[in-house]
């Protein structure tokens, strides 16, 4: 599993046009599902994603990055993306195939989402398999690489 976190201090996601998923101050994640994926590895990254330390406890001050989202009861916007698995090692053209099959990506990546909002935190979605347009005001900028 791999997810791109971005601290944002606003994200929203567009499908035709119509916002389907928007928060203010928080986390996007774009989230890539491996075909070797399980419940351990949805576990351990929504913990992760939950309790990593990446906001300044006072908005002012970057020296210090004290707070988690869920310390700061903010709010996460979780995308789909498997194109987090692109392989671009030979060739032109990238390859796919340690992506997770769309019936078990699509499931997995719900379970995913389902871990975060038992957090209580307002988690928003983008639509899974869509062509979407993402708008992030990425705060920091702050964006790390987690995987599993």
């Amino acid at each position: 599993m791999r997810v791109v976190i971005q601290r944002v201090k606003s994200s929203q996601v567009t499908v035709e046009g119509e916002t389907i998923g928007k928060i203010g101050r928080g986390l996007n994640l774009l989230v890539g599902i491996a075909s070797t994926d399980t419940d351990a590895e949805l576990d351990w990254v929504a913990r992760k994603c939950l309790d990593l330390r990446l906001f300044p406890r006072e908005v002012d001050d970057e020296s210090r990055w004290e707070l988690s989202v869920r310390d700061l009861g903010g709010e996460i916007l979780a995308i789909s993306q498997f194109t987090l698995y692109g392989d671009c090692r030979k060739g032109r053209r990238p390859s796919f195939s340690n992506s997770a099959a769309p019936p078990l990506a699509e499931q997995l990546y719900n379970r995913f989402v389902n871990k975060l909002r038992a957090s209580g935190l307002r988690v928003e979605t983008g639509c899974f398999g869509a062509m979407m347009q993402v708008s992030i005001e990425n705060d920091g900028p702050v964006t790390l690489l987690l995987e599993r």
